[in-house]
């Protein structure tokens, strides 16, 4: 356990370090049983060349703080809230120097306030919601922002990120790092503490310059190169980007040199997108499908998704969906896109034209309003998952277009595999179906959403669905005013979402 002291005459609380939960919870619990008052406690860092190991805890006591609240006279056990736990452990990660004492402050009133943590309005619980969405965000970006540079060729090839966190998360974040890069050796550098994977062992150690990094790599030309072609200027919202990717970032970026320029030309590159954008796959598209993924007599497991383990093993194993016979038309199959870990999962009703081309959802017209929506309700997307309930898109011919098709119910249910297979890896907390198809495929029968709009129907299975509108039902609208306050019903519908999940 990481060092700490506890010196019951000054009430001096010495940890080991600016992320030593351990410490501060065994030191809390017997501060909180001594009756020792927050105001009379006194948290700081031992200094590195002073640390130790812990003495293990008195005779007779616990080495940790158990569920619930209520503790009986003379007991030597503190008990709390579990949900407290998870949320110290997070809010002890934040870079404020006064998180130990005003953690400690909320445990004190625990002690006589059981409930406390339901009381949303208290100032205490909306810091502690606000120092724990902060820590949660600043992990987000790192994963999201590091870039690795290479060092040195085989077989003494390595690679080497600088990055700038908000707050202590580098030890919590590391292990997702050696997930995703496993198999090469890297270390990333950061002023507050350093993770290095050699390939077998994970070390943490103290923090580090800038100028320990280094500065560019022959790969970083190559990088923006691609970011350049894939930049898609009819997609950009400079104000939610930089919302997603502050500017604090850019530095450490090597594609954030192209950004300024791709901004000043993103009007003229969308309207030359636009002008030579096909709609129509190419008329050989059926046969080259049916050439190179015949319709096989007994699909294997790996290749009807029925083994795959993760979101990455069933996108690819739809890849050769032959469940409904949409397959033959559609440029690709579309699936979902998003975290595992999201809480919420949208589910649409199929792939329209523009997604089909893309092979991504939610990136046409709708998708457009879709997204300006939840960035106006505030909706966190790195805690969303979005899909569709048929994943191939369904559309009759029109000389040079494609008109969308409403699927039937048979390739709805038969699509349904796939949904389902989404939502038994993600375990959302809540599915928000949007529109009649997704609201049928989640449910298994019609749904009048017109009337049960806004309502939450729980399944057998203890699956929440929040039914909306899709949001091309908006598109559809031609009177400007009845838009409008249909829009603004589905913004309320969405921030009545996000009131869910708070």
């Amino acid at each position: 356990m990481p060092a700490q002291q506890l010196n019951l005459a000054h009430h001096t609380i010495l940890l080991s370090g600016e992320t030593d939960f351990e410490g501060w919870r065994d030191a809390a619990r017997r501060l909180a049983l001594s009756g020792i008052e927050p105001v009379d406690v006194n948290w700081t860092i031992r200094p590195e060349a002073e640390r130790q190991p812990d003495p293990p805890p008195p005779c007779g006591e616990e080495s940790g703080m158990g569920e619930q609240t209520r503790q009986p006279p003379g007991s030597t056990t503190l008990r709390v809230p579990r949900d407290f736990i998870a949320a110290a452990e997070t809010a002890i990660l934040h870079s404020n120097p006064e998180r130990f004492a005003f953690l400690y402050r909320l445990l004190w009133r625990l002690r006589s306030e059981p409930h406390l943590l339901k009381i949303a309005s208290d100032p205490d619980i909306r810091r502690l919601e606000a120092m724990g969405k902060s820590v949660r965000r600043d992990i987000h970006k790192m994963r999201a922002f590091v870039r690795f540079r290479q060092i040195g060729d085989s077989p003494d090839e390595r690679y080497v990120a600088w990055f700038e966190p908000d707050h202590y998360i580098v030890e919590r974040n590391a292990p997702f790092f050696v997930r995703r890069f496993t198999g090469m050796r890297w270390a990333i550098l950061t002023p507050h503490a350093c993770a290095d994977w050699d390939g077998e062992r994970l070390a943490i150690g103290p923090g580090a310059r800038k100028d320990d990094a280094p500065l560019e790599d022959t790969s970083e030309a190559l990088w923006r190169t691609y970011y350049w072609n894939i930049f898609n200027p009819a997609r950009l919202k400079v104000k939610a980007m930089q919302a997603e990717m502050p500017k604090k970032y850019w530095r450490n970026l090597p594609e954030a040199s192209l950004i300024p320029d791709l901004i000043a030309g993103a009007d003229e590159a969308a309207k030359e997108m636009i002008a030579r954008m096909p709609s129509t796959p190419a008329p050989h598209h059926a046969k080259m499908q049916a050439k190179h993924w015949p319709v096989p007599k007994t699909p294997r497991q790996d290749e009807d998704g029925a083994d795959a383990r993760s979101i990455a093993q069933a996108r690819k194993a739809a890849e050769h969906c032959r469940r409904c016979p949409l397959w033959r038309e559609a440029t690709q199959t579309v699936f979902g896109e998003g975290p595992e870990s999201a809480r919420i999962v949208f589910v649409g009703e199929q792939p329209g034209d523009q997604e089909d081309i893309a092979g991504k959802p939610f990136v046409g017209p709708a998708g457009k309003v879709f997204d300006d929506i939840l960035e106006e309700a505030d909706l966190d997307r790195a805690i969303t998952y979005v899909t569709n309930a048929v994943k191939h898109f369904k559309f009759e011919p029109r000389g040079k277009r494609r008109i969308h098709s409403k699927p039937n119910a048979g390739e709805v249910q038969a699509c349904r595999w796939w949904l389902d297979k989404e939502l038994s890896l993600i375990k959302p907390d809540l599915v928000v179906a949007l529109g009649a198809t997704a609201a049928q495929s989640l449910l298994g029968k019609p749904v009048a959403i017109t009337r049960m709009r806004g309502e939450v129907i729980e399944r057998d299975d203890g699956l929440r669905i929040f039914l909306t509108i899709h949001p091309s039902f908006i598109l559809r609208i031609r009177e400007p005013e009845e838009k409008q306050a249909e829009r603004e019903r589905f913004l309320k519908d969405i921030k009545a979402v996000k009131a869910l999940m708070a």
